[in-house]
């Protein structure tokens, strides 16, 4: 009797590599940018054969000015729309930084519009710079809703001053800065009825299309995914544990948190169902690798919101918006890693201790050993990777200067890669001595909580 042959071992499968979620690259988002505001001034190019006299150049400057104004708005609106290729590619410190700027820029220009038009309409009509303002804005088609956008534009770019927005909560800020949604959308239809280079063709459908396109991805990303992730994951606050003075760390849990596809270094913007924290997403790193089944925060209490996070009761619902950022293992191109973090900005640096490769050194600098977070934590991860911990702890008299503190804890530090995140103060002057100490600005990765 013939027997049959032993069967064939399978073939071994190699297992495919992590896919991630498509990025931009920052410098493809500034060229896009960049490429359209030339279009922009091509529009006004091709209409103008010439400019002659004062009045002329005066109303072509404001109609120049006017256009990019235009434009930068909805760009500006798009930059904090929270689109994940561009927050994964970019990472939202950047944009941040970006939208700062370039708010900056927009209300310079749209303060420039304004005078040299009603200068440049002035001179044409032969009337007084205000008497002018005045008949514009009470008789032209759509200025009045215009001068109402402007004023609240400005208003916002006046809050958004450093000097002013260090004294406001970001509550206070992100309520104000809403604002803005208003400004642009009661600007829009004097675009379109004074703007003589948009005329009837395809100028003013590029220009419906990038309004109502900002406004539908705005109205998506903003409001119906976040809505939509939260029918499907149902987060709930799980546990409220103390870490340290005015320092806790929340753990939600929820359904199906794996398809979140969150990474060590990102953040959440999270809305607590409960009174008086329902109307404000506020944004909270991830101080711990994801899991399947909870996530954990660590929010110190900086501000209203974040201080009524510390009294939520386990089963408050929670809305979260994410995960967003760029702060992660993608960014490392090096096997040795300096993780340096101070205060709250420590927690991301947290979840990527226990999660990057390769030989590790976290430095955490506090200013009193009781401000210190994690410690015990921090130092089973170190034993079990292999991994140094260091502490800087004291006044800045006593710890000297940080580059030399830095070269005494971590030998070849020129050689490292860099995880940043604290502080505006400590951040620059970190960045400053790991330049100085022969750190390429290319392998400084920083994280900023400003707004």
């Amino acid at each position: 009797m013939a027997t049959a042959a032993p069967p064939r071992p399978a073939a071994r499968t190699r297992r495919a590599a992590p896919r991630h979620p498509a990025a931009a690259r920052p410098d493809a988002v500034l060229g896009l940018i960049a490429a359209g505001a030339l279009g922009v001034l091509a529009l006004w190019w091709s209409d103008t054969p010439a400019v002659a006299g004062a009045a002329g150049w005066l109303t072509g400057a404001g109609r120049i000015t006017g256009l990019l104004a235009g434009y930068a708005a909805p760009v500006l609106l798009l930059l904090m729309a929270r689109l994940p290729p561009v927050e994964r590619g970019v990472g939202a410190d950047r944009l941040a930084r970006w939208h700062a700027f370039g708010g900056r820029w927009l209300v310079a220009v749209v303060t420039v519009h304004v005078l040299s038009v009603v200068w440049g309409y002035a001179l044409t009509d032969g009337r007084g710079l205000f008497g002018e303002g005045v008949e514009i804005v009470l008789h032209y088609p759509e200025m009045l809703k215009a001068a109402l956008g402007t004023l609240l534009m400005l208003g916002t770019g006046a809050v958004s001053a450093r000097a002013a927005r260090r004294r406001l909560p970001y509550e206070a800020w992100y309520y104000l800065h809403l604002a803005t949604y208003l400004a642009v959308a009661l600007a829009f239809g004097h675009q379109l009825a004074t703007g003589a280079d948009l005329g009837d063709g395809p100028a003013r459908a590029a220009w419906y299309a990038l309004y109502l396109g900002t406004a539908a991805l705005l109205g998506w990303y903003r409001l119906a995914r976040p809505w939509l992730l939260d029918r499907r994951h149902r987060l709930r606050v799980a546990e409220v544990r103390r870490e340290g003075p005015g320092v806790v760390s929340l753990f939600l849990t929820g359904r199906r948190l794996d398809e979140l596809r969150a990474e060590p270094g990102q953040f959440f913007r999270l809305q607590f169902q409960a009174p008086g924290l329902r109307w404000a997403a506020n944004p909270y790193s991830l101080s711990a690798p994801p899991r399947p089944d909870f996530l954990r925060f660590t929010v110190k209490d900086l501000g209203g919101h974040s201080a009524a996070v510390a009294a939520l009761r386990p089963g408050t619902p929670v809305r979260a918006e994410g995960p967003y950022g760029a702060f992660t293992g993608r960014l490392q191109r090096r096997r040795r890693v300096l993780l340096l973090g101070a205060g709250v900005g420590i927690t991301p640096l947290r979840a990527l201790f226990e999660t990057l490769p390769g030989e590790l050194t976290l430095v955490q600098r506090a200013g009193r050993p009781e401000d210190v977070l994690f410690r015990a934590e921090l130092a089973e991860v170190a034993r079990r990777r292999g991994a140094a911990v260091h502490e800087l702890v004291g006044p800045r008299a006593r710890i000297g200067d940080l580059g030399r503190a830095l070269a005494r804890l971590v030998p070849d530090l020129a050689e490292h890669e860099v995880y940043l995140c604290g502080p505006d103060a400590l951040a620059e002057e970190a960045v400053r001595s790991l330049r100085a100490a022969g750190v390429r600005a290319g392998r400084i990765h920083r994280e900023s909580f400003d707004f």
